[in-house]
């Protein structure tokens, strides 16, 4: 019997006892994020909380990122078994330096990454925004979507300001703008200066990356793919039933792994990804929470070799994600029968 039949055969199985309800060993699996807890992990939590991974299966432990927890080299070694990265430009490099890892699931449609700015300063219309005086950007997104700023839309480096993760000089300054996390900083805008900021998400204008892609080790995907596919399949149950059903165990759960977040903050950025269709848009709605497509990452690499990112040819993106994983429309009863829409 080849080790191909045998894998086979445990899927087949697996699938007999999630119908039955039937209790069975459970596959330990570390599973890491790329900062603290917050609503954008939502998901994860959910299907760890209310057992979704269990009934897949799965014994998850989530390990949370942060300033002090840099988890993108534990994957690689060996030391964690899936990844939550951000988007496709950790990817692309990944490939180029060689990395045995690849994507196989994008739980975000769009890449919540945003520019904010003061209401009645002119900048509702996002074509004004190349003319603010003062653009407070951080120094990595500078040498990444900034470029792409200054390619498609005519930024210029000459708006640039250091964005130190304080609001204050924002606060201060009505005609600047700044960068911002779409579902969590118009929050704290909200709540330190008393305004709802003008929000424009940068994948609304072109950026058309995936986010909060999940990564795994090519040899995990080669020798372990019904794992892998249990992963992926409980991750995206896990999301709809964080969007659309009862998500207190998964907010409480992100609260005992980061006390600074308060069930309101959860609460409100769960309404922007809705608001803002980060997770279940596009191709999620035809294809279910996850999905992913080959021309879209093109399109996206294309416009990073436009911006002076790549080379063209530099990054083989057959290496880049797998979609074997994705695409099959896992979940999408449950957000029917939660009344999701």
């Amino acid at each position: 019997m080849t080790s191909t039949t045998i894998r086979l055969l445990r899927r087949a199985a697996l699938l007999v006892l999630l119908g039955t309800g039937t209790a069975f060993a459970q596959d330990k699996v570390t599973f890491a994020t790329n900062w603290k807890a917050q609503a954008a992990h939502g998901g994860f939590y959910q299907a760890a909380a209310d057992g979704t991974y269990r009934k897949y299966g799965l014994e998850v432990t989530i390990q949370q990122g942060g300033p002090q927890m840099n988890n993108r080299p534990l994957l690689p070694a060996g030391k964690i078994d899936f990844l939550m990265t951000g988007n496709l430009l950790h990817s692309f490099d990944n490939v180029k330096n060689g990395l045995p890892v690849v994507v196989v699931a994008a739980m975000f449609q769009k890449d919540p990454q945003a520019l904010i700015a003061h209401p009645g300063q002119g900048y509702e219309p996002f074509d004004a925004l190349k003319n603010a005086p003062v653009a407070l950007i951080a120094k990595d997104a500078q040498f990444t979507w900034w470029q792409w700023l200054k390619a498609e839309h005519g930024f210029r480096d000459e708006q640039l300001k250091p964005y130190n993760y304080n609001l204050g000089p924002f606060l201060a300054q009505k005609k600047a703008i700044q960068q911002g996390y779409s579902v969590a900083e118009p929050i704290y805008v909200e709540n330190q200066g008393r305004f709802k900021p003008v929000v424009h998400l940068l994948a609304d204008h072109g950026f058309s990356t995936y986010s909060t892609v999940i990564e795994a080790r090519t040899d995990t995907v080669r020798n372990q793919p019904e794992l892998v596919q249990r992963f992926v399949d409980a991750s995206i149950v896990g999301w709809y039933n964080y969007l659309y059903g009862d998500r207190k165990a998964a907010n409480a759960a992100m609260q005992r792994d980061n006390p600074e977040m308060t069930e309101a903050e959860l609460e409100a950025s769960v309404a922007l990804m809705k608001q803002q269709g980060v997770v279940d848009s596009g191709d999620a709605l035809r294809s279910g929470i996850g999905a992913m497509s080959a021309a879209r990452i093109q399109d996206f690499y294309a416009k990073m070799v436009k911006a002076g990112l790549y080379q063209q040819g530099e990054v083989d993106l057959s290496q880049v994600a797998t979609l074997q994983f994705v695409n099959k429309q896992v979940g999408m009863d449950v957000k029917r029968r939660l009344g999701g829409k």
